[in-house]
């Protein structure tokens, strides 16, 4: 559905006002709370009409594997979020990744990558799409020469980053990477999955897309699996929409409520969830146990300048940290040590929760990758990612201590 840019307020009220007012207008009934509307399909008034919206010649809503009143509710609160024209829902965070790259991709194209992306994301670009035929290049993320140098001319189509990374928080140049891309005729795309909107609109730096998984801090609480591309009208409608109605890579109506309210406390939690991560990286960076904290918001930080800038000045809710060890294998089981004598953060991949989450990066996330990947994107054994939820911070460092102080 076409979202309406003269609606009051669209690019007037500030972002916490839109996280809680954007959406469709209320249905007849009035309600306060926005609609949830759990059906297949829609009824048209006539089958000159059906025609009509089958063709694409008159706006309306038809079938909810691509148009649903809740879908596009939550996809334009997202958009007005991000600052993008438009925005499309998918079934989960890859899901919005793969919908992208189905529909802006073919057989010869070339993806030029960040080599520190989530493990699920290099695995699908470098594994699955490198079967049908498109190229990838995966470089550091921090290193914009790296970036240009890997750069085909006439056969680049994408250059895809995520910041901060998952999970050693490097922060890349927005700004720096969309002139590159422009330059060659390429897209820039930026996972905006750690930050949300909240902190940082990568629309403002230059990028032309934003992916989310919204099962993470757009939601909030764990409960659902969503995705979404935020991009231009003719990205969206043009290219993405056609291949989701085909494919059927579709957000749930229900999914897409419970986001859709999800997001209108989004910018309290952000902000506390960075407070407590913040406190926690200062903690453990006293640990003598610890050998190192990645958290942009620590001066420490290789670009900790840069994220402030990028971040609204914010590090965000996501840290990682290495235990001290002697080699590998007394790193992971030092790390397995601390993990498994925690009793309130959760041993769980997932993040973006208001619980407290922790897991061995490794052997989870970026399990699949190949030994040479994991190095290249700096994955240690003794690595451990928690992602910071609204607990007290004095709880959360006790829940830690245990295992720190009784490491062998």
């Amino acid at each position: 559905m076409k979202q309406d840019d003269s609606a009051p307020g669209r690019s007037a009220l500030h972002l916490d006002t839109r996280a809680v007012r954007e959406a469709l207008p209320r249905s007849a009934y009035g309600e306060h709370s926005e609609a949830l509307f759990l059906t297949s399909s829609f009824v048209q008034p006539d089958a000159a009409t059906a025609m009509a919206r089958f063709a694409g010649e008159e706006d309306g809503f038809i079938y909810s594997r691509f148009s649903n009143p809740t879908v596009a509710s939550m996809e334009q609160r997202l958009a007005a979020l991000e600052g993008t024209e438009d925005a499309i829902g998918t079934a989960s965070g890859m899901g919005a990744i793969l919908l992208l790259m189905l529909g802006l991709l073919k057989a010869g194209d070339h993806v030029v990558c960040s080599q520190s992306v989530f493990g699920a994301t290099i695995k699908l670009i470098a594994s699955e799409f490198g079967k049908f035929g498109v190229q990838s290049s995966f470089v550091s993320q921090t290193d914009v020469s790296a970036w240009k140098a890997a750069i085909r001319p006439g056969t680049t189509k994408l250059l895809f980053a995520e910041t901060p990374t998952n999970p050693l928080t490097e922060v890349c140049d927005i700004r720096a990477l969309a002139d590159l891309a422009h330059e060659a005729g390429a897209l820039l795309v930026v996972d905006n999955c750690f930050c949300s909107p909240a902190l940082q609109r990568p629309i403002e730096f230059g990028a032309d897309i934003i992916v989310h998984s919204g099962t993470k801090y757009l939601d909030g609480q764990g409960r659902v699996i969503a995705g979404a591309v935020c991009a231009s009208r003719d990205i969206v409608e043009g290219k993405l929409l056609p291949m989701q109605r085909s494919a059927g890579i579709s957000l749930s109506p229900f999914n897409a409520w419970v986001v859709l309210k999800g997001m209108e406390t989004l910018g309290l939690r952000m902000q506390a969830h960075s407070a407590r991560a913040m406190e926690l990286a200062r903690w453990l960076q006293a640990r003598p146990e610890v050998s190192r904290v990645h958290y942009p918001g620590l001066v420490s930080h290789p670009q900790h300048a840069l994220a402030m800038a990028q971040q609204s000045g914010q590090g965000g809710a996501v840290l990682a940290f290495e235990v001290k060890a002697a080699n590998p294998e007394q790193a992971r089981a030092r790390a397995f040590h601390v993990i498994d004598q925690t009793r309130l953060c959760s041993i769980t991949a997932n993040l973006g929760d208001t619980k407290t989450t922790i897991t061995h990066p490794a052997s989870t996330t970026h399990g699949r990758l190949s030994d040479q990947q994991r190095q290249a994107a700096g994955i240690t054994q003794g690595l451990i990612r928690i992602a910071v939820g609204l607990e007290h911070p004095a709880d959360i460092q006790a829940d830690l201590a245990r295992g720190l102080e009784s490491l062998a």
